[in-house]
């Protein structure tokens, strides 16, 4: 078993990476329904929410149905850092999780993200000053370093540990590397087998198949996977690692319809959250891996990739669902 402060997980937890404009309400909801064990809200700036951004405040939306969830906040000022766990805490997440990764430049050009990994004395105080000021548990997801010269990610995790994080989640990719190039997970299994570290490491970066998720645990032994990019439009993708790790076996793909379903739900769910334009908007990014794949489906997915309105998207999705059940039935 492991354990985020006092919140039990079973072995080898899968958790849904917290990722701007997608791990939202309506998608952390279906991932958790599909066997995430951990969800985290999109990041949310410091400094937006203590000036009451309704773009920042919108994203402390949570749910009963996604528990255990955390709330990830970025930003480099400590004042402004304290005051948003202040805000955090009165929506009464289960984790509240700091950024320490991202690596776009807006961000990063203003300390936060993975800016911070070039001031780690900051990030360090940063980290203390925010686990005295809440009794909820606190985690850090990060990178391995700034660039490839100033890899201090094993210094790095035991000084966050000693200041009292309750797990730590890692990219396997330095700030210079974005998402270019391999993940790196030997740097991340250093720090999982440091005798020193008694908290759970778990690893990011490059879990795109079940059997990658399994050499994530049997071959460099971390305690878990936080999972991306291989979830957008493939809410499935946690049930089917968890199948391949009990049973040794893949599990079949759901078939059309059943994509054209979740896809549907997770529209209805997204206009009801966000409204018909965002609803819509949001959504698209999640329609290429539902539908991918699919032959002779180019001209159905340009229509829905290009409708605005959420009720033609319906009718598409309607139309695709009873022309892939006759054909699925046969």
């Amino acid at each position: 078993m492991i354990k985020i402060g006092n919140i039990e997980l079973p072995k080898f937890p899968l958790l849904l990476a917290p990722m701007e404009d997608v791990s939202d309400p309506p998608f952390r909801a279906l991932c958790k329904e599909e066997g995430a064990d951990v969800v985290y809200t999109e990041f949310i700036s410091s400094e937006g929410l203590i000036r009451n951004a309704s773009k920042s405040t919108k994203k402390l939306d949570i749910y009963t149905k996604e528990r255990p969830v955390g709330i990830q906040i970025f930003g480099s000022n400590l004042d402004s850092m304290l005051g948003a766990v202040d805000i955090v805490e009165k929506t009464n997440p289960d984790i509240i999780d700091i950024n320490y990764g991202c690596p776009v430049k807006k961000v990063v050009c203003k300390g936060a993200g993975a800016g911070i990994l070039k001031d780690i004395p900051l990030m360090v105080s940063l980290t203390k000053e925010i686990v005295k000021r809440t009794s909820l548990p606190v985690t850090v997801k990060t990178r391995l370093g700034w660039d490839e010269k100033s890899i201090k990610i094993l210094e790095v995790a035991e000084r966050l540990q000693d200041v009292g994080i309750k797990a730590i989640s890692i990219h396997g990719r330095t700030r210079a590397q974005m998402y270019k190039g391999d993940a790196d997970w030997t740097q991340i299994a250093a720090i999982k087998n440091n005798p020193r570290m008694h908290i759970p490491v778990f690893g990011n970066g490059d879990v795109n198949s079940p059997e990658k998720a399994k050499e994530m645990r049997d071959d460099y032994g971390l305690d878990g996977a936080m999972i991306g990019r291989a979830s957008i439009g493939n809410p499935w993708f946690f049930d089917q690692v968890k199948h391949y790790l009990s049973t040794g076996n893949k599990k079949e793909e759901p078939g059309i319809s059943d994509k054209a379903r979740m896809a549907k739900r997770h529209l209805e769910m997204a206009v009801k959250w966000k409204g018909e334009v965002l609803g819509v908007l949001e959504t698209r990014r999640h329609y290429g891996n539902y539908f991918k794949g699919v032959a002779n489906f180019k001209e159905t997915k340009s229509r829905i990739l290009n409708e605005k309105d959420p009720i033609k998207i319906f009718h598409e999705l309607d139309e695709i669902i009873h022309t892939f059940s006759q054909k699925e039935l046969v």
